[in-house]
């Protein structure tokens, strides 16, 4: 007579023989307190909640101790090229020392109070600029049909298909002085009548803080589009026709209903496209060039001329201190609109 294939649950065979053996060996494994433990944490909401703290730790707060303990040494030739903050001496005493130069030579140096200001201004006014161009865009998306709005989110990201290096190279070429929006100006000038063929135009676009704020605009533009076309499919239409049929004007119930609501995706887009347009080093560097000063271009040019690495930890620390600010603000925005 055939032996009868062992089934346990969905599984059969060999299968449900290691699921058996498993489940035998994770049973005696809890008689013992450490393995029970590790059982627990995962089903406890405390590691859940736990993890993203994790995360944060290991690799956002211990680097920025790191870059921190650094910008408060001197420089070294020496390997690491920097000194120790902390040095045992004789009789067993620990000395510490703090040097605040670095400090010190940013603050005294205009180039860097520039460069901070300059990034923060360009910064600004590319969300701002980047909110005006991508509510509308959301808007109309979150608005359209079913069928066409996974069509329109597929474009919103279509760029990110190609490498950003690329794409920025490319508006080097679209606005040289020969390049094409130059040519393609003359050619229509020169087609109606309005640029003589003797004295064609030369843009001077390249190299200029316009062609900065074009390049930020086209690169984040997608991440102020995307949190906003989340948030305003979360609204409920009911409430746009209830404020329409109570005799509210249209302007004032997208102020009033649709741009309030839509409050969270656009504090959140402006957060994704202001804080690493302020420390953006490609686009200033290859659209901007020597014309056009940020502190991530100035904190790489630092490093490279001097290999000054507690300098440039310095100008790290206060960037990120910078950039904190705003999230600060948007933290209490949040903890007052839940109370």
């Amino acid at each position: 007579m055939p032996h009868r294939q062992q089934e346990i649950g969905t599984f059969t065979g060999k299968m449900a023989e290691i699921v058996s053996r498993i489940s035998f060996t994770h049973r005696r494994l809890l008689r013992f307190a450490p393995y029970r433990f590790i059982v627990s944490l995962g089903n406890s909401h405390r590691f859940i909640i736990g993890v993203p703290y994790i995360w944060l730790t290991l690799f956002f707060l211990i680097p920025f101790l790191i870059i921190l303990r650094i910008s408060f040494t001197e420089a070294e030739i020496a390997s690491p090229p920097f000194s120790n903050l902390l040095e045992w001496v004789d009789d067993g005493l620990l000395q510490i020392t703090v040097n605040f130069q670095n400090y010190m030579e940013i603050w005294s140096d205009g180039i860097y109070i520039h460069a901070y200001l300059n990034s923060i201004k360009i910064a600004f006014f590319s969300t701002l600029l980047t909110l005006i161009i991508g509510y509308p865009i959301a808007l109309a998306m979150s608005r359209a049909s079913k069928k066409w709005q996974l069509f329109l989110v597929m474009l919103v990201i279509l760029p990110f298909w190609t490498s950003f290096l690329i794409r920025i190279y490319a508006w080097v070429t679209i606005l040289s002085p020969t390049g094409v929006l130059n040519n393609f100006i003359n050619w229509v000038g020169m087609g109606v009548g309005l640029i003589d063929p003797d004295s064609p135009v030369t843009l001077h676009i390249l190299h200029t803080d316009f062609a900065v704020y074009i390049g930020i605009v086209y690169g984040y533009l997608p991440f102020m589009i995307l949190p906003l076309f989340a948030t305003l499919m979360k609204i409920d239409d009911t409430l746009i026709e209830a404020a329409l049929d109570l005799g509210c004007r249209p302007l004032k119930t997208f102020w009033t209903v649709t741009f309030r609501l839509s409050l969270p995706g656009v504090l959140a887009g402006c957060f994704l496209v202001f804080i690493p347009a302020t420390g953006e080093f490609v686009i200033p560097d290859l659209l901007g060039g020597s014309n056009v000063t940020m502190i991530g271009k100035v904190l790489y040019d630092t490093y490279l001329q001097g290999m000054n690495l507690p300098l440039v930890s310095a100008i790290s620390v206060i960037l990120l201190l910078i950039v904190i600010i705003p999230i600060y603000i948007f933290n209490r925005i949040q903890e007052r609109q839940f109370n």
